[in-house]
């Protein structure tokens, strides 16, 4: 590479979440003519290559997964965990990567070819030191919209006046949340029990509290934040976000980072997965029904067993067709004869799906999502409403704010602590009115309106497409200059 190309590091955390929206994001920046370089190791290669290696501006550099106690040998990203109790210690192992990322980095300064910044997910809070030793700028990423970040980080500084977790059915749970300080107001409620539990966590000593502060420490010092989302949606909740920051640092809205299309990525693009099974099934049923939803909990969300037949006969008492992605190894319906009733009008996929393709075909209708942040963005940039079912993290303040402030959604609880087994009747209610009542009409109709913007924003002259000019413009003045404390 030449010492007068310009390019970008980006470092994903090693977590299928966090890594695709910035791969989307890594498309969207080499169409500005700035090469990409992708941090990653050796067993998450593969699959980033597979989304990327149709594009001469992107490049990979590997390092070595470090051998960890306690982290079996070979696992390189969250999917591969054998529990979930080893999330913390593979964020812990992490660490690991940096010196030889301060050995890439070194090699790269010390032949002239130094970044114009280092994109990092929020995981990998260490990357900050390694930054600032080289006077390269460090961008964090969240993979959250603008709201939820903006709250949850003030919950975690206990800007809110929580008195963190005392266990489960505390009453204070129901207590509305005063977000004034924030500068922020809203016209519904959000509610204690919809900030992330890790941002509540009040014990000092509690090993997530101690992991979260250090990336928040290392967020507040950056310099600056990449959001995946765009201002005709939240553009009023910038200014909170960035009053988070020290030093002047700005929060990017670059987003949707899905809807960044270049030629390069012609063989990824939904309509090219339209021969997977569960896309043939909905081209066959596209003459025989009006509709149907598409159901997903995500890839780290654990529902149990009884909750799936609760699931499985809610679906089948609301008479609409559905497809269901079922991760569980271990459930089959307990009812024996409901797969033999259900297969006219439904299909259980036991196996990775494109959601994106699925969300894009003209029957699905409708989406029961735990709304995690990739998931509302793939949904609502397809015009498609979610019925809000979220389960953990961020889920229930980005299923308030879909439903509520967004008003593409319908909230499947409308109060209450997640948790507890949602029974059929609800389930079949929430299904029944967002394929064919008056709410899911107007959530429909919302969730065509942010899908046309969105894609304006990412278009020439679009808040996104400006927004990312202007990152890249003034990174490339900051490295001119060499002095990071310029006024851009």
């Amino acid at each position: 590479m030449a010492s007068s190309e310009h390019y970008v590091v980006v470092f994903p955390f090693m977590a299928q979440g966090h890594t695709l929206p910035l791969l989307d994001l890594s498309m969207a920046i080499s169409g500005f003519g700035v090469k990409v370089t992708i941090i990653t190791t050796p067993s998450n290669a593969p699959k980033i290559l597979s989304e990327v290696s149709m594009n001469p501006n992107i490049a990979l550099s590997i390092l070595p997964f470090p051998r960890v106690e306690g982290i079996p040998e070979g696992c390189e990203n969250t999917a591969d965990l054998p529990s979930g109790d080893l999330f913390l210690p593979f964020v812990a192992a992490t660490k690991s990567l940096k010196q030889p990322f301060e050995d890439f980095l070194r090699n790269a300064c010390e032949t002239g070819r130094a970044p114009l910044c280092v994109i990092s997910d929020f995981f990998l809070e260490w990357t900050l030191d390694v930054c600032n030793l080289f006077g390269i700028p460090r961008i964090v990423f969240h993979g959250l919209g603008v709201l939820t970040m903006s709250i949850s980080k003030a919950a975690f500084r206990n800007a809110l006046g929580l008195d963190g977790i005392r266990g489960e059915h505390d009453p204070e749970d129901s207590r509305p949340l005063d977000l004034k300080p924030l500068g922020i107001s809203l016209a519904f409620t959000v509610y204690k029990t919809d900030i992330p539990a890790l941002n509540r966590l009040k014990d000092l000593n509690n090993p997530w509290r101690k992991a979260l502060a250090e990336t928040e420490k290392s967020d507040e010092n950056s310099w600056g934040v990449l959001v995946n989302s765009f201002e005709g949606l939240e553009g009023d909740y910038v200014a909170s976000l960035e009053s988070v920051f020290n030093h002047g640092a700005r929060a990017w809205c670059v987003g949707p980072g899905l809807l960044w299309k270049l030629p390069c990525q012609a063989d990824i693009l939904p309509q090219n997965h339209k021969s997977n099974p569960y896309m043939e099934w909905l081209n066959v049923k596209l003459v025989e029904m009006d509709g149907v939803i598409y159901v997903s909990f995500g890839t780290q969300s654990h529902l149990s067993d009884k909750q799936m037949d609760e699931i499985a006969r809610g679906l089948e008492m609301s008479g609409k067709a559905f497809v269901w992605v079922v991760r569980s190894t271990s459930w089959a319906c307990s009812d024996i004869g409901w797969e033999a009733r259900v297969k006219d009008k439904g299909l259980v996929v036991r196996d990775w799906v494109h959601q994106r393709a699925i969300l894009t075909h003209p029957l699905v209708r409708g989406f029961i999502s735990h709304c995690g942040w990739n998931s509302v963005l793939e949904s609502l940039c397809s015009g498609v409403p979610i019925l809000a079912w979220p389960v953990d993290h961020d889920q229930p303040l980005n299923a308030r704010i879909v439903a509520k402030r967004f008003g593409a959604g319908i909230m499947l609880k409308e109060e209450g602590a997640v948790g507890g087994i949602i029974g059929a009747d609800l389930i079949s209610k929430g299904v029944k009115e967002l394929m064919g009542g008056e709410r899911g009409r107007q959530a429909r109709e919302r969730a065509g309106e942010i899908a046309r913007k969105a894609r304006e924003a990412v278009e020439i002259g679009g808040s996104s497409y400006k927004k990312l000019d202007e990152l890249i413009q003034c990174l490339k003045r900051e490295k001119k200059a060499g002095d990071m404390g310029l006024d851009c």
